[in-house]
């Protein structure tokens, strides 16, 4: 399977294996992400066919090198208009990156509890305002990496990361997102962004990134 390279957008929290009934097996897919600390990420396909050939397929050919700025852009700005209140709550936060890369961060607590991949229905929400702006954004790949706090082995844990980045990407799909955009990765306790010393420390770590990437012609 062909390499494919992922800028980022970021939600923070953890998601249930709910949504979409198929349980897909992970496939090696080469795929390295940059995340926002500088560490790279290895994930794994969400479906079984997500080659380049089929991505492009899949969103009807990419986007030209000088149209991306602009591209990336609306797309931030639709995203922080989508997710104005959950802004003005302090429960999100849209970020700009280098490269284009935008970050989008939930707060943990309103997403998932301790030791749970069930998507709280206040989530539900929130997933969804996302999936209507990546929908419409569709030359972009999409790639969900779970996290977690350190309750717990840190073998547990890891499983624990895989099933809630599942969860959001099958949430996704269901509500329209074309599978072969996808992909998921966990990463279980290894990059907290807070002290697992206290309880705000770890609601901070039970967190999904949702990496978003646009599909550049020739690359």
């Amino acid at each position: 399977m062909k390499k494919l390279v992922i800028a980022t957008l970021v939600l923070t929290g953890c998601a249930a294996d709910g949504g979409s009934s198929i349980n897909r097996p992970y496939t090696e897919a080469g795929v390295v992400l940059g995340a926002a600390s500088g560490a790279l990420l290895g994930a794994a396909a969400y479906g079984t066919h997500n080659s380049r050939a089929v991505l492009i397929g899949a969103i009807g050919g990419g986007l030209a090198g000088g149209a991306v700025g602009a591209y990336m852009d609306s797309q931030r700005k639709d995203l922080e208009k989508n997710l104005a209140k959950e802004i003005q709550l302090h429960q999100a936060r849209v970020d700009e990156l280098p490269n284009k890369v935008l970050r989008v961060t939930m707060t943990g607590d309103t997403s998932f509890n301790t030791n749970s991949t069930e998507i709280k229905p206040g989530f539900h929400s929130t997933l969804d305002k996302i999936a209507d702006v990546v929908v419409r954004y569709a030359k972009t790949t999409l790639t969900v990496a779970g996290h977690t706090d350190d309750v717990g082995s840190a073998q547990y844990n890891q499983g624990l990361s895989e099933r809630r980045a599942r969860g959001v990407a099958q949430y996704l799909e269901s509500k329209r997102v074309n599978e072969a955009r996808l992909s998921i990765v966990g990463k279980g306790e290894s990059m907290p962004i807070a002290s697992n010393a206290t309880e705000g420390g770890r609601a901070e770590n039970r967190r999904v990134e949702i990496y978003v990437q646009p599909v550049v012609e020739g690359t």
